[in-house]
């Protein structure tokens, strides 16, 4: 069995590699990812493991963002110190979690838990992680403009940008706020249903796009709502994908 571990407490992570070695020393631990942006590149690049210990709060964020840039089909046991919200959701759902400082015990059980599922249970498991990830997403970014902190809704962003290793949201009423976050770990923030990665500079919403031309090239140009700082062009390659998703993913709730 090949395991992926992605926890960005180093203590925790050697911890949870000499408890394996340990209870299941037939278990390949294929790499150990601390971030929500390494996790995604990894898990796009590679085949997905066979289990995947995760932990929930990341360098970066939630690591339930995650699912939302990519499709994760293996089982999914989350580890965290105590987080009521976090526990009550592992338990409506029937995912298993280890509660940090993570012991043998607790990691047999989980183990033995996951070899008593047939196939169909094991799908059932990884689309159960899915929908509880989901209702996790971000809600409300907060923004740090010189002495102050402001909320930022995601409905209220009309695209993201980056230019010179800097990062702006603008908002439908044409503000712009600074980003601490590059576009890769927004994509993983945000949910694909409301909001597409145009090309290497530009997320946009689904509200806000206006009209679409065809470009040099067979190639698309964006026009939104509002103003922006340069042209949209969606590749001709990824034409396609982008007209799926503007005409047949629905808004998430």
């Amino acid at each position: 069995m090949k395991a992926l571990i992605i926890e960005d407490e180093t203590a925790a992570a050697l911890n949870l590699k000499a408890i394996l070695k340990q209870v299941a020393p037939g278990m390949e631990i294929v790499e150990t990812l601390e971030s929500v942006e390494e996790s995604v590149e990894w898990l796009r690049a590679n085949p997905q493991p066979d289990l995947l210990f995760m932990d929930i709060h990341l360098a970066d964020g939630d690591s339930f963002r995650i699912f939302s840039a990519v499709e994760v089909t293996a089982p999914v046991i989350f580890t965290t110190a105590y987080d009521q919200y976090a526990l009550e959701a592992f338990k409506v759902n029937s995912i298993d979690y280890l509660l940090k400082p993570i012991n043998s015990a607790d990691v047999q059980r989980a183990l033995h838990k996951l070899d008593r599922l047939s196939s169909s249970e094991r799908s059932d498991y990884g689309s159960r992680v899915r929908t509880m990830a989901a209702s996790h997403r971000e809600q409300t970014f907060l923004v740090h403009v010189r002495d102050k902190i402001i909320p930022l809704k995601r409905e209220e962003i009309a695209y993201c940008y980056t230019s010179n290793e800097k990062v702006t949201a603008c908002t439908f009423d044409g503000a712009t706020y600074p980003l601490d976050k590059t576009l890769e770990a927004l994509q993983a923030m945000l949910p694909e249903a409301d909001f597409f990665r145009a090309n290497r500079q530009f997320i946009v919403a689904r509200r806000a796009v206006k009209e679409i031309t065809v470009w040099f090239g067979s190639r698309l140009s964006l026009h939104l709502t509002v103003e922006i700082p340069e042209r949209i062009v969606i590749s001709k390659a990824r034409v396609p994908e982008f007209k799926s998703w503007l005409t047949s993913v629905q808004p998430a709730e």
